[in-house]
């Protein structure tokens, strides 16, 4: 029986270090983010300890319920940031007055790589007060320090001790003589190439950007010069009234958080109370492909500003600033876990923001008419999700129409309880709105994003309201006929305009319509579009491809039928072109024609139609050059 060693893995710590540098964080600057997190881990933890203690005690003793609260407010957390030396001798000292390390603490957490100081078996998805989880945040350190120094002492057992640990995974540690304050200093001398992550104004940058809203003093010390780096105390930030109340605050903040003047904010807050925040309504109208990015901060600590999807994706016109204590951050803790607990604030925050738009409907309508004409693109799509607020915002959505754009409240009126018509494609829109508009006909383009689905739906939240959808061959049926007399007049020169129209299977007819400046409008049936666009994408496709498009096509072709042009006797040029006898002519006006129609109504043309247009106009300048003979 053959002997089986057993071995254990061999970390290269330095390789561990360039992971962290160009995979996993953004920015060296993490370092900054790492020490906060841990300074704020460890004044929770003290915090914790004595509300604890206090528990403990009151459990003994009656009526111990004021020395509990006495326990809690009598210790305020504090990080004091100092910057020393100059150039590659700079150091950056990190001091909180936490809970701070025994020394089983330091043999436990600061000398095992990935152990997290958080209790659970699930670290990555278990709740705690803590913001670290995954213990590596500390060797984010060794990208600007070739050496950490660690000095701390436990409030549990008020021995100082001393951690020095380099990036090629030696430390040592010891017990010091003098007595060091309850808590921890983490001291880091600038690594060469690493000087500008010790710059004064670097440093202050990236305390605020990370731990602007940290509820205890953040302070920076160069020089002598002692300044407090964050935010003062902000605790009505958790209560919409009192943001409401705050106007001038609350968009200060976004401009010193954000960094863009806003003029208007919905306040967010979900029914737990465990995340909440601004909403801030972007003063200037954007894409719908724009990215959503947000500000959200992890139990008071920046976890990213450019956070997409926190908010439901109809939301791209608000920028906000969310806190929380309740979601999961990734391994880099600069984003969240897609799950189950960030769909469900996700859900209660969009609630937040579509209550606020229907509270302003009711009591503030000219306030929302103006957040309506800047994001109606948004609005549209937060309608199309819910009945309840499509109706009671669709009588200010607009529409272009052809009595000009309006808004949906006008056309109702414009209507006279008749169903307001409209198009379901921008190109049917562009192909009947001169005939609509010249017989004063009200239609709807319902062609633009999510336009024809509120159209579609107006009758589900207002039972009053009928919409119907409308095709260039119901416009031609409000054509004036032909008399008899025209009729037999102008046959022959029909037949030659329904041969020169066959190979492109479209036949002629003629009317009488309005406006007379239209000469032709072109018609086709929703399947003889289809088997247009099949014939088209065989042309440019692969011969792999054209085959399979055949196939479906022969299908298709059946019920295709025939597309129409309608010529429009009222027009000038069109009557001249019935008064003709020369076949040849009235063939290549034909064409003409066909092709003016097709680029009116924006269709796609194939190379047939691209030379037909060609050939025509080739016929009519030989035509001209040779003063009206064909050459």
């Amino acid at each position: 029986m053959s002997q089986t060693d057993e071995y254990r893995f061999q970390v290269n710590l330095g390789g561990m270090i360039d992971i962290l540098a160009n995979h996993l964080y953004s920015s060296p600057r993490v370092f900054i983010r790492e020490i906060l997190q841990n300074a704020t881990d460890a004044i929770t933890a003290r915090k914790e300890l004595r509300r604890t203690t206090a528990e403990s005690r009151a459990l003994k003793e009656d009526n111990a319920l004021d020395d509990i609260a006495s326990e809690s407010s009598d210790y305020e957390g504090k990080v004091i940031v100092e910057l020393s030396g100059s150039g590659d001798q700079q150091v950056l000292m990190i001091q909180d007055n936490g809970i701070g390390l025994s020394e089983k603490d330091i043999h436990r957490f600061l000398s095992i790589i990935g152990q997290s100081s958080k209790k659970g078996a699930d670290l990555l998805t278990s709740e705690t007060s803590f913001i670290g989880r995954f213990g590596i945040g500390l060797l984010s350190c060794f990208m600007v320090s070739d050496e950490i120094v660690v000095l701390t002492r436990s409030v549990k057992e008020g021995i100082s001790m001393e951690w020095r640990g380099k990036p090629d995974g030696t430390y040592t540690i010891r017990r010091l003589e003098t007595e060091l304050p309850t808590g921890t200093q983490i001291y880091l001398r600038c690594k060469p190439g690493s000087e500008f992550y010790y710059e004064p104004a670097q440093v202050k940058d990236s305390l605020f950007y990370y731990g602007a809203l940290l509820p205890y003093p953040v302070l920076l010390s160069v020089d002598g010069e002692t300044k407090q780096v964050n935010l003062p105390s902000t605790s009505w930030m958790q209560d919409p009234e009192q943001l409401r109340s705050r106007r001038g605050e609350v968009l200060d903040l976004g401009y010193r958080l954000m960094g863009e003047r806003f003029s208007d904010f919905i306040p967010l807050r979900t029914t737990s109370g465990r995340t909440g925040g601004i909403a801030f309504i972007l003063p200037r109208s954007v894409n719908l492909n724009s990215k959503r990015l947000h500000r959200v901060y992890l139990k008071h600590m920046l976890v990213s500003d450019k956070a997409e999807n926190v908010l439901p994706e109809w939301a791209f016109f608000i920028k906000s600033l969310i806190w929380t204590d309740e979601l999961q951050p990734t391994a880099s803790r600069e984003y969240f876990y897609e799950n189950e607990q960030l769909d469900a604030v996700r859900s209660e925050l969009g609630t937040c923001i579509r209550e606020e738009l229907l509270r302003m409907a009711e009591y503030e309508p000219d306030r929302l008419q103006h957040w309506i004409h800047l994001h109606e693109l948004s609005m549209k799509a937060l309608a199309v999700e819910d009945d309840e607020f499509l109706r009671i915002m669709h009588r200010w959505f607009s529409f272009e129409s052809t009595f000009g754009r309006r808004e949906l409240s006008e056309l109702i009126r414009e209507a006279g309880g008749r169903p307001l018509h409209y198009t379901a494609t921008v190109d049917e829109y562009r192909q009947i709105t001169h005939v609509a508009a010249a017989q004063s006909m009200l239609v709807i383009n319902g062609g633009y994003i999510y336009d024809s689905e509120i159209l579609e739906r107006l009758h589900w939240v207002d039972a009053t309201l009928h919409t119907e959808r409308l095709s260039p061959e119901d416009v031609s049926l409000s054509f004036t006929g032909l008399t008899q007399e025209e009729h037999t007049k102008y046959y022959g020169v029909l037949r030659v305009m329904d041969a020169a129209l066959q190979p492109m299977r479209c036949r002629a007819e003629l009317k009488r319509f309005e406006p007379a400046s239209l000469p032709v409008l072109y018609t086709i049936s929703q399947d003889a579009l289809t088997l247009r666009s099949m014939e088209n994408t065989v042309e440019e496709t692969t011969s792999l491809f054209s085959n399979v498009l055949d196939s479906l096509k022969a299908g298709v072709q059946q019920n295709a039928g025939y597309s129409t042009l309608y010529f429009n006797l009222n027009n000038p040029v069109v009557a001249r072109i019935f008064e003709a006898t020369d076949t040849q002519m009235i063939t290549a006006a034909t064409e003409m024609m066909y092709v003016n129609a097709l680029m009116m109504g924006h269709y796609p043309m194939n190379r047939s139609e691209l030379g037909l247009m060609n050939r025509s106009v080739l016929h009519f300048i030989n035509w001209g050059l040779g003063n009206g003979q064909n050459t």
